[in-house]
Parts: C-alpha cells; sequence; structure tokens
C-alpha cells in the first residue's frame, strides 16, 4: 500500500510540473503574438493562434514525458530533471522562434495570428503556411530536447 500511495504522489508531483512547464508554454504563445490568445482561439475561432499553441504544448508534453521516462528512482531528483529539461525546451522553442521571425518577412507572431493567405476570408479563416513552419519547429526542438534528455 505503500508503494501505492509513493506512486500516486509521485504522479501529482510530476503532473504538477508538467502542467506549470505547459502553463509557461501558454505564456510564451501569448507574448509572442498580439491580441489575447484564449479569446482568438475560444471565441474567434483562430486556427493559426491554436496551431501555435497546440504544436508547442505537444513539444512540451514530449519533453516532459521523456524527461519522466528517464528519470531517476529519487522523486527530488526526477522532478528537477523534469522541470530543467522542460524549461531547456521553452527556451529553445522561443529561440527557434525568435530565429523565424528575423529571417521572415514582418512580424512573425502577426502573421500567424491574423489567419491565412489573402483572400482566404478574414481572421481565424485560415492558416498562414508559415504556421506550420512554426509547429514543425516546435516539434522539432521538442524532439531534439527529448532525445538529448534520454
Amino acid at each position: 500500500m505503500d508503494d501505492l500511495l509513493d506512486e500516486i504522489g509521485a504522479t501529482f508531483a510530476y503532473g504538477a510540473v508538467g502542467i506549470a512547464l505547459m502553463a509557461i508554454g501558454y505564456l510564451v504563445v501569448e507574448v509572442t503574438t498580439p491580441g489575447r490568445l484564449g479569446k482568438q482561439i475560444w471565441t474567434e475561432g483562430n486556427r493559426g493562434a491554436a496551431l501555435l499553441l497546440s504544436a508547442k504544448l505537444l513539444g512540451i508534453g514530449a519533453i516532459v514525458t521523456t524527461a519522466i521516462i528517464t528519470s531517476d528512482d529519487d522523486l527530488s531528483d526526477g522532478l528537477i530533471d523534469t522541470a530543467v529539461f522542460g524549461g531547456i525546451g521553452v527556451v529553445l522553442m522561443v529561440v527557434a522562434f525568435l530565429l523565424l521571425d528575423v529571417t521572415t518577412p514582418g512580424k512573425l507572431g502577426a502573421t500567424l495570428v491574423d489567419g491565412g493567405a489573402a483572400g482566404a476570408g478574414g481572421v481565424g479563416a485560415g492558416i498562414h503556411p508559415a504556421g506550420w513552419v512554426v509547429a514543425a519547429a516546435d516539434l522539432g526542438v521538442a524532439a531534439i530536447v527529448a532525445g538529448a534528455v534520454s
């Protein structure tokens, strides 16, 4: 019974670290894109904003999962490893985004949440092709970090 309680406690602890890291990922997307992210996604149905947030959260989830699976048996060491590698993943995703922003025309954050190509029907009507590039960059960085963790 003690083992079960220990595992339940560990699950809640890792879950809290993972949720905190995903909240940071949410804030990163909020800061790097214009407007209120929640309103854009849930009220306006902005698919570009949803794609950006989804890729970021999936990437962070993959990093956290890998860090948990490869963590030491010691819970405190495992939680620290998970937080550190998750934080590194978020930082590297921001760096990748900023590099794309510098090398592409306009402000990338605005481009991504303003909808698809010209004539696509307005804000949220489509996903700008750059959105797929940023999503791929987020997931690629997450895979690299997850590979480094293991």
